[in-house]
């Protein structure tokens, strides 16, 4: 799928979305899993890049799905991580999700199936400006969990603090999330933040366009 205006590609993984945004520089939002990268390098040919195109990588947050396949994207991939502490801690292994958290021992278990990336990490802070993009923090799924908005593009990249099911947002289980309240909270957070944009890019179900703030203002009010 690409949305609007056609430099914004959903690339469809395994239960989960990345996204190629042909920004200032190619930008890739999130990296799918451990099993993902030779779906996302094909992807990039058919949109006419490669993985060696890519300069900047946006994570939202730590997650096996969402970090797996930076590692196999290919020995030319040159590009710097952005991702909000403690999540980018997770990611260089310099600290480990804590046991104490139920989110946090199944990352811990789910460790072993991930291959570290060998590429600088920048730590972005809430309203850090990477190149077009706004970082929006929005913890509750973890710690970390960070959205990026591209106002040029009228795009908030949501990763996991949402979800769409049957064509409508939903805050993501209470299981899968280190704080279920925060992350509720962080909704309503990132509804004010993204009030002008247009489209909702998820990391699981299906982008909504039209009125994505409102769509998420809607869905905080019922929290």
């Amino acid at each position: 799928m690409t949305l609007p205006p056609n430099r914004v590609w959903r690339l469809r993984l395994r239960g989960v979305n990345a996204y190629l945004v042909d920004a200032d520089v190619l930008t890739l939002v999130d990296a799918g899993t451990p099993w993902d990268a030779k779906r996302i390098r094909s992807r990039l040919e058919d949109v006419g890049f490669e993985a060696s195109d890519i300069e900047r990588v946006l994570l939202t947050h730590f997650d096996l799905d969402h970090v797996g396949a930076l590692a196999d994207l290919g020995p030319d991939l040159d590009a710097t991580v952005h991702v909000a502490d403690p999540d980018g801690q997770f990611l260089t292994g310099t600290a480990q999700p804590p046991m104490t958290n139920h989110k946090g021992a199944l990352q811990r278990l789910l460790g072993a199936f991930l291959t570290r990336p060998d590429l600088p990490v920048e730590v972005v802070e809430d309203g850090d400006e990477v190149g077009p993009f706004e970082a929006v923090r929005t913890p509750g799924h973890t710690p970390g969990h960070t959205s990026f908005l591209h106002e040029g593009f009228d795009v908030a990249f949501a990763g996991d603090v949402v979800r769409e099911i049957d064509g409508e947002l939903k805050p993501t289980s209470w299981v899968m999330c280190y704080d279920a309240g925060q992350n509720r909270r962080s909704v309503g957070r990132l509804a004010d933040r993204a009030l002008r944009l247009d489209v909702v890019a998820p990391g699981h179900g299906n982008p909504l366009r039209g009125e994505a703030g409102d769509s998420l203002r809607r869905l905080a009010d019922r929290l």
